[in-house]
């Protein structure tokens, strides 16, 4: 599927997602840098602690009133108080004034709207797309994704010290531009039947009760909590195995011009071997891939990404665990736009975004494995770490083969009412 031939409202958010990525991973590195210096390192880690727990609500609050009031309604109220955010962040940072605490709560704020948002977003992207579209879909949005992550890291990283007010003062303006095409350019794509939701604090708990009695979504967040599980092994165990455990070695030698590389050195180059991979074959590569059967594309993606994450827990030399890379990036291509469309066809209509929203958690839950395994590889060898990650794998794959067989039983279910109706 080509971008043109996507809805109009398709093209508006993966395009608005660009933006909305890139001065997201371009400020928030940022944000903690300066927190640590205006406070010290300890409370710094506590402020944006508070503010990873804040959003998580704000999804939840948002995935209710997407339902309720609908996705455009929901993401012009987000998108118009992060926009308010950023202009009071430029103020604050600026000449004319310079405060600390307003900085934060403004900083809060802009994550909270942020947050509110996202599900609202999720659910679009969904409501527009068909079965068949959807990993065409979320393909092209995983690529424009890691663009945004590599343009965005490229941008804060060169640009913080000396322009810290011109990225903020960018980034309201990018802002501004997003509400404005949401409330000139975006209809509304709810489904009929969501107006009919009910509406305050305890109906808004109840859809989430009922979310929580789901089963097979609970199986869904539990298959993706394990593979992002060992995603995020790289910004924890395997950052500080490479960081203190990788030997020195020579990466190249082209006569008396030698290239050295420690463990610190190897983490940039995989993440950036990993990004740029993405970038440059995603689509080209999620084109081929997309003539396989989804399923076993889904599988062999985890087999494939799983069995890089083992390699990285236990290589020592610099080209396998280049190659590694390779292997991980594979992996996740094949998996990753599989993985959305499934979640996809297993949620409600009615209450998509409480869905997306509940779904989100996964994200923030893996991070805490990430957390956990550290500890953990204080006490044990890396070959115990890699078969924790085979092991985690392993039972991904078991989740995702029984969601598809729910999947099958629920199309077939569905094929004597469509042949009624018709």
């Amino acid at each position: 599927m080509r971008f043109s031939e996507l809805h109009r409202n398709l093209k508006l958010r993966i395009g608005v997602g660009f933006f909305q990525r890139f001065f997201d991973i371009m400020l928030v590195p940022l944000m903690v840098i300066h927190f640590s210096r205006l406070y010290d390192a300890a409370t710094a880690g506590l402020m944006t602690l508070v503010v990873a727990v804040a959003t998580v609500g704000c999804n939840l609050v948002g995935g209710h009133l997407s339902d309720v009031y609908g996705r455009r309604k929901v993401l012009m109220a987000g998108e118009a108080g992060v926009f308010l955010s950023y202009i009071g962040l430029a103020l604050v940072n600026s000449p004319l004034l310079h405060s600390g605490p307003a900085t934060y709560v403004l900083y809060l704020c802009a994550a909270c709207m942020a947050g509110v948002a996202l599900p609202a977003n999720e659910a679009m992207i969904v409501d527009v797309s068909t079965p068949e579209s959807r990993t065409a879909v979320y393909t092209i949005n995983y690529w424009v994704i890691n663009v945004a992550f590599m343009l965005g890291s490229l941008v804060g990283g060169f640009f913080y010290e000396g322009y810290f007010l011109h990225l903020l003062t960018a980034a309201a303006i990018a802002t501004g531009g997003i509400f404005l095409v949401t409330f000139l350019a975006l209809s509304e794509t709810a489904p009929s039947e969501a107006a009919l939701n009910p509406r305050g604090v305890k109906p808004a708990l109840q859809g989430y009760l009922a979310v929580a009695r789901d089963r097979v979504f609970l199986r869904l967040v539990l298959a993706a909590l394990l593979v992002w599980s060992v995603e995020v092994q790289i910004s924890s165990y395997l950052a500080v195995r490479l960081g203190s455990d990788f030997p020195e070695q020579r990466l190249l030698s082209l006569g008396s011009w030698q290239v050295t590389v420690d463990g610190i050195n190897v983490l940039g180059i995989l993440r950036a071997t990993n990004t740029l991979l993405v970038v440059v074959c995603g689509l080209w590569v999620g084109k081929l891939l997309g003539r396989l059967d989804e399923r076993s594309r889904l599988v062999a993606g985890v087999v494939i990404f799983t069995a890089g994450y083992m390699a990285w827990a236990l290589g020592d030399n610099a080209w396998l665990m280049i190659a590694a890379a390779v292997v991980v990036t594979l992996g996740e291509l094949m998996n990753q736009p599989v993985n959305q469309t499934l979640v996809a066809a297993l949620v409600p209509a009615d209450s998509r975004t409480k869905y997306m929203a509940a779904y989100g958690l996964h994200v923030r839950l893996g991070y805490m494995v990430g957390s956990l395994s550290v500890i953990l590889g204080a006490v044990v060898d890396s070959w115990v770490m890699a078969l924790l990650y085979a092991a985690f794998g392993a039972a991904a794959i078991q989740l995702y083969r029984g969601l598809f067989r729910i999947q099958d039983a629920r199309a077939a279910a569905e094929e004597p009412k469509a042949e009624a109706g018709a």
